[in-house]
């Protein structure tokens, strides 16, 4: 049966291929970036019906709006991908830029919220919903000149425990996926558009692609309604944990 998908941040990387792979396998996407082209682009090249508009997660009012505006037959989200998210800078924590936390928290953590605000009620009239929420071994981890980013991870893990606590009684199902190294344009963000500095971060091993974890998500969206994976960490297979990986 056809399902109604909201995806942020699906202008690339991850978003993109999970809005790619619910499109593929049927069912009805909703999605959002700040990248109007890339948007229309994706939009464009998708099999089933879709519904897109550029959304920056920060805006409280904007995403408030742009849901209570959605068309008619889109208006009844079942599943919830919170993808929009980055790192940003690589410093110790005394050397951090405040422009650089201020963008990360506000679009990792108030974004989350803000999104998950506008669309949980919904979700319990019809007492049912599936909220995934991207996270990163960054919450899971904190690692040296990580900092404030491993903080806003942190957050979306307590988050995502809080929202499986708080919606238990309404039959909505909170999962959180947590990658490790992901080939994205999420180092290049990171390093403020260098793109050596991006592509050192994966040479000498195997990393993921968004397609994995993309992969990953629509396993676990589509669970019976009684199994619900409240948890997952994926990580390339060279890489042990937040610091350790095998580069040959």
């Amino acid at each position: 049966m056809a399902k109604t998908v909201f995806v942020t941040g699906a202008t690339s990387g991850i978003g993109k291929a999970c809005v790619e792979r619910f499109s593929r396998e049927g069912h009805r996407v909703v999605f959002c970036g700040r990248r109007m082209e890339k948007l229309k682009s994706l939009a464009d090249s998708l099999p089933t019906e879709n519904h897109f508009f550029s959304l920056d997660v920060r805006d409280a009012e904007a995403v408030k709006k742009s849901i209570a505006d959605l068309p008619e037959s889109f208006k009844n989200i079942d599943i919830l991908i919170n993808n929009a998210g980055l790192a940003r800078g690589r410093s110790a924590i005394q050397d951090g830029l405040l422009s650089d936390w201020e963008e990360m928290i506000d679009t990792n953590v108030k974004g989350l919220l803000y999104v998950s605000k506008a669309v949980i009620p919904g979700m319990q009239n019809r007492k049912s919903g599936h909220i995934i929420n991207i996270g990163s071994i960054a919450g899971k981890e904190v690692y040296p000149s990580g900092n404030v980013y491993c903080a806003t991870k942190k957050s979306v893990d307590a988050l995502s425990q809080a929202m499986r606590i708080d919606l238990v009684e309404d039959n909505i199902k909170v999962t959180q996926i947590c990658p490790g190294a992901v080939n994205t344009e999420f180092s290049k963000v990171r390093y403020h558009g260098d793109q050596a500095k991006a592509d050192a971060t994966y040479i000498g091993f195997n990393e993921l692609k968004a397609e994995d974890v993309a992969d990953s998500i629509y396993y676990c969206a589509q669970l019976p309604p009684h199994v619900t994976i409240n948890d997952l960490v994926i990580m390339p297979t060279a890489q042990a944990s937040a610091t350790v990986i095998h580069k040959s």
